[in-house]
């Protein structure tokens, strides 16, 4: 489904009954990376995922994608649909997003589910580094990002016993659109430090992220869950920065209990 929001279209998809559990993706993939979570979930929740301006089947927006920009139409979305508030998840990109979404729309924030993110912001060779980035993929296409990208996503026990994932990954990541790369780009460079508003989270938060994560490690995590008060720390053992793909039955297994408040 598709709904014009801002300028711009989102693809979308809603699907289960229940409280609303809202899902932000990684960058550069798309909303069908929470496929098995939406599979284990929309039995009792209503699951809720849409593709980032420039992923997926959403065209590119006007500008970089921002993290904020990412949170506003998520939270336009949850209009659309008649939803009040929902719990937002997010991975990586989609975590910054969710972060964001807190600082935003924090009336519209019934819980929050941080996987293999953190909350500071670039640095000076984090910038740099996405800018280079951005030009190789002016210059040459969607697989300098692959490139890029799949030898840190997964982790070292997926690489060696799924293969098949990395190679469902870059058909994806070479799928989507170099604007809409280049946009995200700009985009998380210029994110903003979420570590001075965690203290002002006041939702029951669960923080994920793969044992294996060498993008944002375990330490990320841990500082995330002394940031915020009362949230929980779940490490997903064999699993990397996209231990959802990686590891799905644990991560099924953590968000169930999070959402039953077990």
């Amino acid at each position: 489904m598709r709904v014009k929001i801002a300028g711009g279209e989102l693809e979308f998809d809603a699907k289960g009954h229940g409280r609303a559990l809202l899902l932000l993706h990684a960058f550069p993939l798309n909303r069908g990376m929470w496929d098995a979570q939406a599979r284990a979930l929309e039995r009792g929740h209503q699951v809720v995922r849409f593709d980032c301006r420039g992923f997926g089947g959403s065209p590119p927006g006007d500008g970089l994608l921002t993290m904020e920009g990412i949170a506003d139409d998520a939270a336009s979305l949850l209009d659309h649909l008649g939803i009040s508030q929902a719990v937002v998840g997010g991975c990586s990109m989609g975590g910054y997003a969710a972060l964001a979404f807190a600082r935003r729309h924090p009336d519209r924030l019934a819980g929050l589910v941080l996987q293999d993110t953190r909350a500071g912001a670039d640095s000076e060779e984090g910038r740099k580094n996405r800018a280079t980035l951005a030009e190789t993929v002016r210059r040459v296409g969607a697989g300098a990002a692959a490139d890029a990208f799949l030898p840190s996503l997964l982790g070292e026990t997926t690489k060696r016993e799924n293969p098949d994932l990395s190679a469902r990954l870059r058909t994806i990541i070479l799928g989507t659109s170099p604007r809409g790369i280049v946009d995200a780009l700009a985009g998380l460079a210029a994110r903003a430090d979420s570590l001075p508003a965690l203290k002002e989270i006041r939702v029951p938060t669960l923080v994920l992220c793969g044992a294996e994560d060498t993008i944002t490690p375990v330490g990320e995590a841990e500082a995330l869950q002394r940031g915020i008060a009362g949230s929980r720390l779940v490490v997903i053992p064999r699993a990397g920065h996209l231990a959802n793909l990686e590891q799905p039955e644990a991560v099924n297994l953590a968000f169930s209990q999070f959402l039953s408040g077990k």
